[in-house]
């Protein structure tokens, strides 16, 4: 079956980075120069013991033994917990979820494209632009089995390919935390009509409000985050969108930079009806480690889904894999004050 392959390696890869972590500090660099001195590079002298290794210039390392790189690596792990912090990652978020459809047997592939670009527009505000462009493949959503071949459903079209709906949100939020230590942004969420099918899409541009408010405690990092959309202009044929969408959610950091997270992204279709249902719960496990190849560091992350509630032919069941690329944001360097006149 085709989710097969990516069940099966999402499996591999939890194995894969669990097995990391314990090793991440006992493992000591082969690089080692002929005088004894150990070669090290940032980031690296751990090395993963899996297949895709190889002898030249490629290495996948997690964090290095190295205090400052090792505080660094815990600080991207970190700061990728928090949805607003200061620093540029483009995520690409692959899932598979099935159980959907009048047969049940309907499955539905996404991959979110994900970036997340801080702007600073002052000395004490960043505005944070998060975007996210899926590409989606789904078969049997709509199919119905055994239809009369009158029936005014025939032909069938039992699979869509192409783009969704990209989401665009732009959050101010404070360079420093607030009271009680509460890190928090709010701005608006924009919904743009950019499907490719009428299955795809909602045919309409949306907007309205987002919030995120999380507190980072130790290796704790527990927030929500949520927006509410309204479509303002509607294709003609299609319906108006009032949908809700809340992420509350919890993780943990490990002394090896990997994470164990914990959240819901619920939907509420506020103009569903009640017998179609107009939730949609998934509860979702997911682990992420940092890790680097070559001189770049990223993120490796795997999870599955459970569908507490889901609308009428909704999904039961799902996996995710990510992948994302960290752009880590250098502080510049305080002006020098010259004392003297220099020609």
């Amino acid at each position: 079956m085709r989710r097969s392959p990516l069940v099966i390696g999402a499996t591999i890869l939890t194995l894969g980075i669990l097995s990391v972590g314990p090793r991440v500090r006992a493992t000591e660099s082969e690089d080692v120069a002929t005088n004894g001195n150990v070669a090290a590079e940032p980031f690296e002298g751990a090395r993963l013991s899996l297949p895709f290794q190889t002898r030249e210039n490629f290495s996948l390392g997690a964090v290095t033994e190295s205090p400052d790189e090792a505080a660094e690596a815990d600080k991207l792990a970190k700061e990728l917990a928090n949805p607003i912090a200061s620093l540029i990652s483009v995520p690409f978020q692959a899932n598979e979820d099935w159980g959907y459809g009048p047969t049940g047997n309907g499955y539905k592939f996404t991959l979110n494209i994900q970036p997340v670009v801080p702007i600073s527009i002052s000395k004490d505000w960043n505005l944070i632009v998060r975007t996210i462009l899926p590409i989606v493949s789904q078969h049997d959503l709509f199919y119905f089995a055994n239809l009369p071949k009158d029936s005014p459903l025939q032909p069938q079209n039992r699979s869509q390919d192409g783009l969704s709906d990209t989401t665009q949100s732009f959050f101010l939020s404070p360079k420093k935390p607030g009271p009680f230590g509460l890190i928090w942004g709010l701005g608006p969420a924009l919904l743009y009509p950019t499907g490719t099918h009428p299955l795809l899409d909602t045919g309409t541009f949306s907007i309205g409000p987002t919030f995120v408010v999380l507190k980072q405690a130790g290796p704790w990092t527990i927030g929500a985050l949520m927006n509410q959309l309204w479509s303002v202009v509607i294709s003609e044929d299609r319906s108006s969108v009032s949908q809700m969408f809340v992420q509350p959610f919890i993780s943990y950091t490990t002394g090896t930079h990997t994470t164990f997270n914990i959240d819901t992204e619920s939907t509420a279709n506020w103009n569903a009806s009640g017998i179609d249902g107009k939730w949609t719960v998934p509860v979702i496990f997911q682990i992420s480690q940092i890790l680097k190849i070559g001189k770049q560091p990223i993120s490796i992350q795997i999870g599955g889904k459970y569908y507490a509630d889901s609308p009428r032919y909704g999904p039961n069941w799902g996996v995710r894999f990510n992948f994302t690329l960290l752009y880590p944001t250098g502080r510049h360097p305080e002006p020098v004050e010259r004392t003297g006149l220099v020609k």
